[in-house]
C-alpha cells in the first residue's frame, strides 16, 4: 500500500514510530510536512498551510492509495485534491482547541476519521475509530532507578523526590504553573525535598531514562487526546498523577500506585500518596494494550478498508470511501 502522509511535524517521535511500524507491515509512501519553521513553543501561520496545498495536489497525482492527514488543520489541504481517499487523524487540541471548527467542518468529507479517545469521539459528535498512539515497549521499559538517576545526572541529591513534568513549560495548554503550585505544596508537606523536573529539549531516545529516574509523572494539562507521556510512563512502571483529561482515566484503570484527579487538592493528595509509598507501578501490563504493534495493526485495518472501498465499517467505526468521495465531489 502506498500512502501520502501530511503532518505538522514529520520529526515528532510518535510520527516516526508509527511510520516505521507501518513500513514493517508493507506500507510505503511519502511524508509532507506543513511549510514553515516552528519549534515546540510556536505554531505555524495560516499562510504556511496555504503554501503547502499546491505541493499536496501535485503529490496526489503519484499513484497513492490514500492520503493520511494528521491534525485537523491539515485536512483541508488533503481534501483539496479529488483523486484519493482521505484518512484524518485528530490529536486532541484540534478537537478541543482553536482548530476544532476546522476539524468539525472537514471530518464529514473524509473517508475515515481516527481519534485517540472515546472522549474525543463524543466531542466530535460523529462516527470515527478510536486508536490511541502506540508506545514503543522496547524503548520504554523498566530499569533500576539508581542507574537511571546516574545517567540523567539526578544523583546529586539522593534524598530528593523527583517529579517529572513531561512537556515544555512554555506550552500553555500543558499548564506548567499548575504543576509548580502542586509540587510547591507537596514539598512543604513532606520532610524530603520535592523537585519538579522537565524533559524539555531532551532527545526522545533518552526520555525513558528520565521516566525510570523519576518518582512520579505529573500531568496537569487543560486538555489532551491520548497523552503519549502517560503511556510511556506506564511502560516504565512510573506512577502517574494526572488530571482527568483525554483517555487518562481509561489508561490508568487498575494501575497502582497512580491517581486521576479533577482538582488541585486531588492532585496534591495523589502526589503525596505516590511519593510516600515509594513504589513503582504495575503499569507495564496496561501499556501492552497500546503498544506500537497493536495500534499499527489497527491503523492498517483502517487503511485497507478505505483503500478497498467495499468493506463495511466496524461498529462505531469510520465512514466508507464511497460516501466520503461523494461528499468531496458535491
Amino acid at each position: 500500500m502506498h500512502v501520502l502522509t501530511l503532518t505538522t511535524n514529520a520529526d515528532a517521535p510518535f510520527m516516526t514510530q508509527q511510520l516505521a511500524a507501518l513500513e514493517e507491515r508493507g506500507v510505503s509512501g511519502t511524508t509532507i510536512s506543513v511549510a514553515g519553521e516552528v519549534d515546540a513553543d510556536t505554531d505555524r501561520s495560516p499562510t504556511d498551510y496555504v503554501r503547502t496545498v499546491p505541493r499536496v495536489i501535485r503529490a496526489a497525482r503519484n499513484g497513492y492509495d490514500l492520503i493520511h492527514a494528521h491534525y485537523g488543520l491539515t485536512a483541508p489541504m488533503a481534501l483539496a485534491q479529488l483523486r484519493q481517499p482521505v484518512v484524518l487523524s485528530l490529536w486532541g487540541s484540534d478537537v478541543h482547541g482553536p482548530a476544532a471548527p476546522v476539524s468539525r467542518l472537514s471530518a464529514p468529507f473524509c473517508d475515515a476519521v481516527v481519534v485517540m479517545s472515546e472522549g474525543m469521539r463524543t466531542a466530535l459528535g460523529r462516527e470515527c475509530t478510536v486508536i490511541p498512539d502506540g508506545v514503543d515497549l522496547e524503548k520504554f521499559r523498566p530499569e533500576p532507578q539508581d542507574r537511571a538517576k546516574k545517567r540523567v545526572g539526578w544523583d546529586d541529591n539522593a534524598d530528593a523526590y523527583e517529579v517529572l513534568f513531561p512537556y515544555s513549560p512554555a506550552r500553555g495548554v500543558k499548564n506548567y504553573p499548575r504543576a509548580e503550585r502542586v509540587v510547591t505544596v507537596v514539598d512543604n508537606l513532606l520532610e524530603r525535598p520535592v523537585r519538579l523536573r522537565t524533559v524539555y529539549g531532551v532527545d526522545h531516545d533518552a526520555v525513558s531514562d528520565y521516566m525510570n529516574a523519576a518518582d512520579a509523572l505529573l500531568l496537569t494539562s487543560d486538555s489532551e487526546g491520548s497523552p503519549n507521556s502517560v503511556k510511556e510512563a506506564l511502560a516504565c512502571n512510573l506512577p502517574v498523577v494526572a488530571l482527568d483529561v483525554g483517555d487518562v482515566r481509561e489508561r490508568l484503570a487498575g494501575v497502582a500506585p497512580s491517581h486521576v484527579a479533577t482538582s488541585d487538592e486531588e492532585l496534591i493528595r495523589g502526589l503525596l500518596d505516590v511519593l510516600e509509598r515509594g513504589e513503582r507501578s504495575n503499569g507495564r501490563e496496561a501499556a501492552r494494550e497500546v503498544s506500537i504493534d497493536r495500534t499499527a495493526d489497527r491503523l492498517l485495518a483502517v487503511y485497507e478498508r478505505v483503500a478497498g472501498t467495499t468493506s463495511e465499517p466496524e461498529a462505531g467505526g469510520e465512514t466508507r470511501h464511497a460516501e466520503g468521495a461523494a461528499g468531496r465531489l458535491e
